[in-house]
């Protein structure tokens, strides 16, 4: 198995146009499951392609173990790469397809055997090694690209959106068993997605990236709970973090608080110095906080008395054991709280919530950089 070092990588296409993958700088560490994701066009795949060798680097180094792998072909690095669309031979079978690459390198014919029938056994596609790929199911035609690459015994699994063409039912069953797959093998995985949920579940660590550029790479829970930037915030969790612009102030006793024309809210102790420090007094921010940090309870009221937002209830979206309330907190500003499901209101009902403040995060009005301690 290898680490991979990608040492400040750019791709550009053209001289005169901005590089689609910027400055990419990264550490992927033996036997880790790293997770590329962003939206479209970000530049997670070109990235990935670069790695596996079936992009030209504009600039930058990409080492796999202690090798250079710049100038070799893909057939010499020792990858295994699993597309979108599976990239089958419609006229093999599912054995003939798992043994191709292993028959190019001209392995005994036994030792080939010995290598599809275990991978068909990991990945429980013993029973359809004669079938033909239109034979089959989504998931399993996913398997056999799985089985292809795992026969390789490569040192580096490259995946590309392999889960985008399945349903929702079937992605979440092969989320689990590429998990499952990973910590079977022991195998250094890089995995590109733009579906932020398959990031959080399957990821060691998460990349996310924007315009060609890594705007974080941390753990989910980090990611989560202390993104970077309003990006990141907004583009990792479901629903997305809240927004909400207001100015800090000194309000009595010298404390600072977060006003806006409609309410104003008490500045924890420990939030107060980061607003401090970056000079934010007298000045617009914006504050991030997650809908399970917005409540409607009684306790949470008498906890935070000073946290208090007034809103007018617009929708719902009842989601089996939570239901999210959209509430319209003044001038089109909209504000999402994740609550107990047996909560109903009507159309323009007002509505008080109550916000965590020890979870809410501050964030710079221009830069939407989050305000650092």
């Amino acid at each position: 198995m290898a680490k991979i070092l990608i040492n400040h990588l750019y791709k550009r296409y053209a001289k005169d146009k901005p590089p689609v993958v910027k400055d990419f700088h990264l550490e992927i560490q033996d036997k880790e499951f790293l997770v590329f994701v962003g939206p479209s066009g970000c530049g997670k795949s070109t990235t990935l392609r670069m790695i596996a060798g079936l992009e030209d680097i504009s600039e930058g180094e990409i080492y796999i173990g202690d090798t250079l792998v710049n100038d070799l072909p893909p057939k010499d690095r020792d990858i295994a790469m699993v597309f979108q669309n599976y990239a089958l031979y419609p006229n093999m079978s599912v054995y003939e397809n798992i043994a191709f690459g292993l028959r190019l390198r001209k392995l005994p014919k036994h030792e080939i055997d010995l290598a599809v029938k275990r991978a068909s056994r990991v990945l429980e596609i013993e029973q359809y090694l004669e079938r033909k790929p239109r034979e089959l199911s989504g998931g399993q035609r996913q398997r056999v690209a799985l089985g292809r690459a795992i026969v390789r015994n490569p040192q580096v699994f490259l995946m590309d959106e392999p889960l985008s063409n399945l349903d929702a039912k079937l992605r979440v069953q092969m989320r689990t068993e590429i998990i499952s797959l990973h910590k079977k093998l022991g195998v250094t995985m890089i995995y590109v997605t733009h579906d932020q949920i398959e990031a959080m579940t399957m990821g060691d660590r998460i990349v996310v990236m924007k315009d060609g550029v890594i705007q974080q790479v941390d753990t989910p829970e980090t990611i989560y709970t202390l993104p970077n930037n309003t990006f990141v915030a907004s583009f990792i969790g479901s629903p997305p973090m809240n927004f909400i612009e207001g100015r800090i102030q000194e309000g009595a006793g010298g404390k600072l608080e977060f006003h806006t024309p409609r309410f104003a809210l008490e500045v924890p102790e420990g939030k107060t110095q980061a607003l401090t420090k970056n000079k934010q007094v007298n000045r617009t921010v914006i504050l991030g906080i997650r809908p399970e940090n917005v409540s409607l309870e009684s306790l949470v009221f008498q906890a935070f008395p000073k946290a208090i937002v007034p809103g007018v209830f617009k929708l719902d979206e009842l989601m089996g054991a939570d239901r999210f309330l959209h509430l319209d907190i003044g001038k089109d500003k909209a504000l999402v709280a994740r609550v107990n499901p047996r909560y109903r209101f009507n159309e323009d009902d007002k509505v008080e919530v109550a916000l965590d403040m020890s979870k809410a995060l501050f964030f710079h009005h221009e830069t939407g950089e989050r305000l650092l301690d």
